[in-house]
């Protein structure tokens, strides 16, 4: 059997990545793994140079302060035993390295991120994060195209009733 201990979800707070945290949520509480929640908010400053950062220091700040929040309110969870949840936010220029990079330092058994499903030319100009995720861990990493085969169902009711 897999023991899974630390499961990483990584969010750009999509739908598909909500389908992604679905999973993640589920594999974690059946597992008994502290769930990890990223998201990588963008370092644009790093692309505009200092010159920007003169001009809007805390642009930067209320980027992350802003993605601290709705990571804050996504973590919610209804269920009376969730697992234990890490909630993170980094800022970097390149998601799919800061994801990797994360999951390395922390010893990640599992990494779940959603996808798009995009393909030709779209997939040729934007890339895809979760396929670099894919290529470059090394750890296994779960896709979850949305709307996802939803595995995660309502206990079954009592025979008894």
């Amino acid at each position: 059997m897999i023991a899974l201990k630390r499961i990483l979800v990584a969010t750009d707070f999509s739908e598909t990545a909500d389908a992604a945290l679905r999973y993640g949520r589920a594999l974690a509480r059946n597992s008994g793994a502290t769930l990890h929640v990223l998201h990588v908010a963008d370092d644009f400053s790093a692309r505009m140079g200092d010159t920007f950062l003169a001009v809007m220091p805390e642009l930067v700040e209320d980027v992350a302060k802003d993605a601290k929040r709705r990571l804050s309110e996504l973590i919610v969870d209804n269920d009376p035993n969730p697992p234990p949840v890490v909630p993170v936010v980094i800022t970097a220029s390149t998601p799919a390295t800061a994801i990797v990079d994360y999951a390395k330092d922390k010893k990640i058994d599992l990494i779940v991120v959603g996808t798009q499903g995009r393909g030709g030319v779209a997939h040729l100009l934007m890339g895809s994060v979760a396929e670099r995720v894919v290529r470059t861990a090394r750890c296994p990493v779960l896709t979850v195209r949305h709307p996802a085969h939803d595995f995660v169902v309502a206990d079954a009711p009592s025979a008894k009733a």
